[in-house]
């Protein structure tokens, strides 16, 4: 695991009704050898249970987001099998679960991310379709920022979510 994915599952961890699993393979076909199909380790999977949301959060540092953008682009093009695969595989219950991307990327990174993942992901979620992603900046979570430990809501202040239609999870 990278140094901020270290620091990515520590801030998770700091709210208690959320269970990390790191490393956590997501494979669309059913079977537990890797080679089979389809497959991503995505960097954390957090289970909120005050928010019964699972979260699949994604972390980079790097500026120019590639990497991220083709991994939330494969997780689109196959949401109702990613789906599937965390009903599966980790026994969630689709029906009392909500489940969405949560990316932690460089604040200067978020209008570019914001911008390409419009390009194919589109709100509101269908109930078949991927969400558009939770995004928080790394700066806002490391240890060293003084408004991480005064302040909860100067974290809720760097992150986007689009809403999601009314009556869904």
């Amino acid at each position: 695991m990278g140094y901020y994915q270290d620091v990515v599952v520590e801030y998770l961890r700091e709210n208690r009704a959320i269970f990390i699993n790191t490393e956590c393979c997501i494979q669309l076909h059913e079977g537990t050898n890797n080679n089979i199909g389809p497959h991503w380790y995505c960097d954390a999977l957090a289970v909120d249970f005050a928010k019964k949301s699972v979260y699949l959060c994604e972390v980079t540092y790097a500026l120019e987001l590639g990497a991220l953008l083709k991994r939330l682009s494969a997780w689109n093009a196959n949401w109702p099998g990613v789906k599937a695969s965390l009903e599966r595989d980790c026994r969630l219950d689709r029906r009392e679960w909500s489940v969405m991307p949560w990316v932690f990327i460089p604040e200067r990174c978020r209008s570019t991310a914001d911008a390409k993942l419009k390009t194919f992901i589109h709100a509101p979620a269908e109930a078949d379709t991927m969400p558009f992603p939770k995004i928080t900046s790394l700066e806002c979570i490391v240890p060293w920022n003084p408004e991480r430990w005064t302040s909860k809501e100067a974290a809720k202040s760097h992150q986007s979510e689009t809403p999601r239609s009314e009556g869904r999870r």
